[in-house]
């Protein structure tokens, strides 16, 4: 079977290059899956889980935005920042989410809401996938 070749890049440097079978995405209009063979592909990502698979298993990275790029089944996601599950200290992420809900719902005026809303969509994603890994390690 086909594969694609990923590279995950932030500012930090490279945070995964390998061979997947797919890709799963998080676009500004929604999620979208990235086979082999696709078509040509440039979009924008919003703060999401971006997902890939490997041989049976698969793999989550908490992505804060970014941009994605398919062509000739190569995959680029250059993101603002990107962490796996394993790295996400959740009790961090939710004192995180906690702190941006408090911004946004302070006196209006006093916060930038666009930039609160922003941090606030970000902590959602962290601590989505911190609990995500927690409750598989659960079982």
């Amino acid at each position: 079977m086909a594969k694609l070749q990923l590279a995950v890049v932030t500012a930090e440097g490279e945070s995964f290059s390998g061979e997947v079978d797919m890709v799963v995405a998080p676009g500004e209009v929604g999620e979208f899956t990235v086979l082999p063979s696709h078509a040509r592909l440039i979009s924008t990502l919003s703060p999401g889980i971006l997902r890939f698979d490997q041989g049976g298993e698969s793999t989550s990275l908490a992505l804060t935005g970014g941009f994605l790029e398919v062509a000739d089944n190569r995959v680029t996601v250059l993101a603002d920042a990107a962490e796996q599950d394993d790295d996400i200290d959740l009790e961090r992420a939710e004192a995180a989410l906690a702190r941006a809900q408090e911004r946004i719902e302070s006196e209006p005026g006093t916060v930038d809401l666009e930039e609160a809303m922003a941090s606030l969509r970000r902590a959602r994603v962290r601590v989505s996938l911190g609990r995500r890994r927690r409750d598989r390690g659960a079982r």
